[in-house]
């Protein structure tokens, strides 16, 4: 599968599942609007979110770990504090042990996205840091988000 044969990021109906999320004062920069880093930050937010809420990841004691090996953020629009904002999310590809995520920042109820990306998690063995297959709840709640071919 092709990034040009996945739907559109740009847009809210091409997600799966969604998180509410708000700006908080110290996300400003000098400019007055949210900084790009703190882009990553959501995206991380809601990834994660949706990892432990749907699929049971145990991030304390579970037997893997997802570590994040690429990421990238495409801005639309500026954002600001105070604003509520939603983070869509979906999959784009899953692997044996690896998944990379379609993830769009959205003021809340706005059809278009202010910035979007991508965010690839390759999960692993806790104990030696060796990849894992990814199997079970998580594998079934990655699945029910994937999108494309």
């Amino acid at each position: 599968m092709t990034e040009n044969s996945l739907p559109d990021p740009g847009l809210r109906e091409n997600y799966r599942w969604y998180l509410a999320l708000n700006t908080r004062w110290m996300d400003n920069d000098v400019y007055g609007h949210i900084n790009n880093v703190t882009y990553y930050s959501y995206f991380d937010t809601v990834a994660n979110t949706f990892l432990i809420r749907e699929c049971g990841l145990d991030i304390h004691g579970g037997g893997s770990v997802g570590y994040v090996v690429h990421s990238e953020c495409h801005y639309k629009s500026a954002l600001a504090f105070p604003q509520h904002l939603e983070g869509g999310l979906r999959v784009n590809r899953i692997g044996t042990s690896s998944v990379q995520y379609g993830i769009a920042i959205f003021h809340a109820g706005s059809q278009q996205a202010s910035a979007h990306g991508t965010f690839t998690h390759v999960f692993v063995d806790r104990d030696n840091e060796r990849p894992t297959p990814i199997e079970g709840r998580l594998r079934e709640g990655l699945e029910r988000l994937r999108v494309g071919d």
